[in-house]
């Protein structure tokens, strides 16, 4: 009987791997976590993935005293699979980190992708196009699948030099063509996340675990990147808002301007529709392509390693092979026992070891850009590394940090009444009449309101280092009349990275309109689609109809 292989994973420390060895289970195969360097030689297949900066990975390995064996291991003709900055460490290096060199596997440096004519990071899902034929059978990958990217460096795609060597797929982002996968040998690697791309994904991982990928070294013609056609789809996101109920239990909930309970002037009980991972799960099925969990209970009579919310992350990742964002909590946080401090990096690297990708920081966000703008007027530089956005961004990347802005309108007769804010004229007239608002930030939930404006919140978070803004309006929040258009147009226009809209979708028709009027990189609903008052099948029919690009479910 032959032995099964050794399936091992190569952890330099990146953030949530626990959705990868999930992917990997849910195949039915086992995998071993690297944990010396002799574990390389007993290695049948290496999967390697990454995420965040080009040099923490290079020095992470480093330190581990891995680059050598790594290469002696791609070097005796074993497979090796690398994804995300697993992908980009293989080739010369990075204008991320221009000190650091990268492994030198395949010819090429790794490139910031241009904001100037796009939202970056480049994130969502995308096409993967095949750019060549070959002899030897690929990867299961190319056709009308779309797969998960999330990234703000990427190789060129030139179709020039050694490219026809090693470039698998190529995908368009705007007005760059880059490197989605490469196959080189025995060594084959993505750009997207496998674990987070799907049935599609699944079927990219499944071949390189039960198959021998090892790309014969003929030459073929590959694709001008003129022909590479663009494949982005807008995002659908399904939003549970997860606490504790009365009876202690974790419910999934959705409150009316923020009120989640039944009857808030009896007292009632808080609204329940449903457990978390059984929603979430649902959702996945029924073609989402993020999920995000806000915790808006506090737990802050448990040490948080006991938090219900980790557990709800390991279940969830478990099954479900989509993006998840936990926002609420991502702070400073000091155990009752008061002997235990988790700063708010380490809050967000256990948050992503039990299987988010991405965090959701919502009151300290407001802070942090109260701090950068005093520092602004005080004449001393705006950041100095001590944020929560800015220590999570520097070890887990840019795409980790989502700001989750709460904000009301604040009406005005004129642009006059609120100097020291950002004024826009409104769609939706004021009590008395004002034709003109400001959108107000607020913290705690929506409970106190802050004098700093969502222009002034969001160019300061995204100086600091966030990778996504998630838009709310309270004014709309469960109202059911659409998306707050003027808010969401004004952000749109003031970042170069992605904004989510939030707040107010009652039927198809919202979804389609506000990215329409906007150009808003993904929307989101929560309500509407925990009572399947309007499935998510449903939206992307509708939004395919109205030919926006979306990614259908195999």
């Amino acid at each position: 009987m032959e032995a099964p292989q050794k399936l091992y994973l190569l952890d330099y420390g990146a953030g949530n791997v626990r959705s990868l060895v999930n992917a990997v289970e849910k195949l039915g195969h086992t995998i071993t976590h690297i944990d010396t360097v002799e574990d390389f030689a007993r290695a049948d297949k290496i999967i390697f993935p990454g995420v965040g900066a080009f040099g923490y990975a290079m020095q992470a390995l480093r330190n581990k005293g891995f680059v050598e064996p790594l290469l002696a291991y791609i070097a005796s003709g074993k497979p090796l699979m690398g994804i995300c900055v697993g992908m980009q460490v293989l080739f010369e290096g990075s204008d991320e980190s221009p000190d650091e060199p990268g492994l030198g596997v395949f010819e090429g440096r790794v490139e910031r992708i241009d904001s100037s004519t796009k939202t970056v990071p480049h994130m969502g899902w995308n096409a993967a196009h095949v750019v060549g034929a070959h002899t030897t059978q690929g990867p299961d990958m190319g056709g009308d699948r779309r797969y998960y990217f999330v990234h703000s460096y990427a190789v060129p795609y030139t179709a020039c030099g050694r490219q026809q060597e090693f470039v698998h797929t190529a995908t368009r982002y705007g007005d760059e063509v880059v490197v989605s996968s490469a196959w080189q040998k025995n060594v084959f690697a993505t750009q997207f996340h496998p674990e987070k791309s799907g049935a599609a994904g699944l079927s990219a991982l499944q071949s390189f675990i039960e198959r021998d990928l090892v790309r014969s070294s003929d030459l073929v013609e590959i694709s001008a990147p003129a022909t590479i056609e663009a494949a982005l789809t807008k995002r659908v996101i399904a939003c549970l808002d997860v606490r504790a109920n009365d009876q202690g239990d974790l419910v999934v909930t959705k409150g009316d301007q923020y009120d989640v309970r039944e009857n808030s002037e009896a007292g009632g009980d808080v609204r329940n529709l449903g457990k978390p991972v059984d929603l979430a799960k649902r959702y996945f099925e029924e073609g989402a392509d993020e999920i995000t969990f806000l915790n808006i209970t506090s737990f802050r009579n448990m040490p948080f390693a006991d938090t219900p919310m980790l557990d709800v992350l390991r279940q969830a990742s478990r099954c479900i092979f989509v993006p998840l964002t936990i926002g609420g909590g991502v702070r400073d946080i000091t155990d009752p026992d008061g002997q235990h401090v988790w700063p708010a990096v380490e809050v967000a690297g256990e948050y992503f070891r039990s299987g988010a990708d991405k965090v959701s920081i919502g009151s300290d966000a407001v802070y942090a850009a109260e701090t950068y703008w005093q520092r602004v007027a005080d004449g001393v530089p705006p950041t100095d590394g001590t944020t929560a956005i800015e220590q999570i961004a520097s070890r887990y990347g840019q795409q980790a940090v989502v700001i989750s802005v709460d904000p009301r309108r604040v009406y005005v007769r004129s642009p006059s009444d609120a100097p020291s804010h950002h004024v826009i004229a409104t769609s939706t007239p004021g009590p008395q009449g004002e034709a003109f608002c400001w959108y107000q930030c607020t913290v705690k939930g929506g409970r106190e309101p802050r004098d700093i404006d969502v222009r002034q919140l969001v160019t300061a978070c995204e100086a600091l280092g966030a990778g996504e803004v998630l838009l709310n309006c309270m004014d709309r929040d469960g109202t059911n009349s659409g998306y707050e258009t003027d808010l969401v147009a004004d952000t749109k226009a003031a970042v170069t990275i992605p904004v989510i809209a939030s707040s107010g979708a009652g039927r198809v028709e919202h979804f389609s309109d506000i990215i329409d009027r906007t150009d808003v990189d993904a929307v989101l609903a929560a309500g509407i689609f925990h009572r399947r008052e309007v499935p998510i099948a449903d939206v992307k029919r509708h939004m395919a109809e109205h030919g926006i690009p979306t990614r259908t479910v195999e």
